[in-house]
């Protein structure tokens, strides 16, 4: 029987995360709460990464010493998913920006923002 580790549960928590953000996405009808649940899916998702890239160890590849080159059985963590993800945060916050203040300009015309009034004055 495979033992349950603790890097399982946090991948597990770190899936449900993102899920939990997904279904809010889907559920619910106010655009600043739709903002939020996309903030915790993508916390959930980037959380995820992170723990994969963690997989293989835990140290910085940077050698600081000749000794240290002689000796690669150290276990690294690998650097190219921490920049994809590093990029992915910038990106988030950036987007996430932009709709909070695409959001902020909308709440002005419909102050509830709530999907169906705004879809129902974009039919007018």
């Amino acid at each position: 029987m495979p033992t349950v580790t603790s890097a399982w549960i946090f991948q597990g928590l770190f899936l449900l995360t993102a899920l939990g953000g997904f279904i809010g996405l889907l559920l619910r009808r106010n655009l600043f709460l739709k903002v939020l649940c996309l903030d915790v899916m993508s916390t959930g998702v980037i959380s995820f990464f992170v723990l994969v890239a963690a997989r293989e160890g835990l140290r910085t590849p940077i050698l600081a010493s000749p000794s240290e080159a002689a000796s690669f059985s150290l276990a690294f963590a690998d650097p190219v998913p921490q920049a994809v993800i590093l990029t992915a945060i910038v990106i988030g916050f950036s987007v996430q920006a932009l709709l909070l203040v695409v959001i902020t300009q909308l709440s002005r015309r419909e102050p509830m923002l709530q999907t169906a009034d705004l879809e129902e004055a974009a039919g007018r």
